[in-house]
């Protein structure tokens, strides 16, 4: 059985696992902790980051495009599709990816000033979905597909920042609300992230943050 090294917040994770479970693949999952790396961890891990996925020949894999990428090679695919589609459903992920920290850094955002500005840089991301999104629940039809689960980290954050501070980073795009939307009620965000990952989130995001201060105006309220 493959093994999946990660921490609870991680949305690079949470893009491997997605792949995992959509293709059926049993893994087991082992968290560390960010702030203190174990050393056998850092033995393995070229750049002492996660996702870190062992093989069942015990090959250390590392980097979300490049596990992600394997578990096409490896298993059954989601879809049969060109070598053309194939790469552009690649570009489209890496759409989603490269934008994973930029989140990040916009939810960990002290004040609203930052925040703001920010949160400009990264809506650019929900702009280019939006205007190729159609009237399908997900990014190609209507099923999943690995460009769904690469923008999955994105979308489920930031359902969790509304549901918890009121704050929708989506506003403005209606397509990427509905495309979140069928992401959620497909049951793959329970899936792909542990049970306390609220808490654990809430912790880093929703703690000492400005995204904190609409959350506790809102408990209040």
């Amino acid at each position: 059985m493959v093994k999946l090294i990660s921490f609870k917040n991680c949305p690079f994770v949470q893009r491997v696992m997605g792949a995992l479970v959509m293709k059926n693949v049993p893994f087991e999952i082992e968290y560390i902790e960010l702030n203190n790396k174990p050393q056998w961890f850092l033995d393995i891990s070229p750049n002492g980051q996660v996702p870190v996925l062992v093989t069942e020949n015990d090959t250390v894999l590392f980097e979300s495009d490049a596990i992600v990428e394997y578990l096409d090679d490896k298993y059954a695919p989601i879809e049969e599709v060109s070598a053309e589609q194939k790469a552009l459903d690649r570009a489209w992920s890496y759409q989603a990816s490269k934008h994973y920290m930029p989140q990040c850094g916009t939810m960990a955002s002290k004040d609203k000033e930052t925040f703001e500005t920010r949160l400009t840089n990264l809506a650019k991301a929900f702009a280019k979905a939006e205007g190729k999104l159609g009237d399908t629940p997900f990014f190609k039809g209507d099923y999943v597909s690995n460009v769904d689960i690469a923008w999955l980290p994105l979308l489920h954050r930031a359902s969790v920042i509304k549901n918890h501070s009121g704050y929708d980073m989506l506003d403005g795009f209606p397509k990427v609300q509905k495309w979140q939307a069928a992401l959620i009620e497909s049951g793959l965000t329970a899936k792909t992230v542990p049970a306390d990952f609220v808490e654990k989130f809430s912790g880093f995001y929703l703690t000492n943050t400005y995204l904190a201060s609409l959350k506790d105006n809102k408990e209040v309220a």
